[in-house]
């Protein structure tokens, strides 16, 4: 059976995968000395926005396992450089799910919407901190 790509990871997991090789090539011993970076509010609302995703996708029955789960893994392997950028990454993407989580008990209009805002956001947070911060 043939996994294939959710059409609408196709609409940000391009920029995103983009953005996470960026960063990785772009880590190198200069950068780990801070463990701030001037984009990091961008990047922990794009971890929020990916952990609201997962539950909500689920939630619709878009049977999509661990898929969200995941490209946040990617992120943080691309960016998570320290245990306490890890955590603020891991903090963020659990509010987004737990907040959803509390919010939403069933798939309905207003959860799809929220999927379709949320999806926008970021792709257009992608986008902006590629064009932000090129290699």
């Amino acid at each position: 059976m043939e996994r294939r790509t959710p059409y609408i990871w196709r609409n940000l997991g391009s920029p995103l995968l983009a953005l996470m090789m960026l960063w990785a090539a772009a880590s190198g011993p200069a950068m780990a000395a801070s463990d701030s970076k001037p984009y990091d509010d961008r990047l922990l609302r794009l971890s929020e926005i990916l952990g609201a995703v997962h539950y909500l996708r689920e939630l619709c029955g878009a049977n999509e396992g661990q898929y969200w789960r995941d490209r946040m893994r990617d992120l943080m392997d691309a960016e998570g450089s320290t245990a306490l950028r890890r955590a603020k990454l891991t903090r963020a993407f659990n509010q987004g799910y737990r907040s959803y989580s509390r919010t939403y008990n069933t798939c309905s209009p207003s959860a799809q919407t929220a999927i379709n805002r949320f999806l926008s956001e970021g792709s257009e947070l992608s986008d902006g901190l590629l064009k932000a911060f090129p290699n």
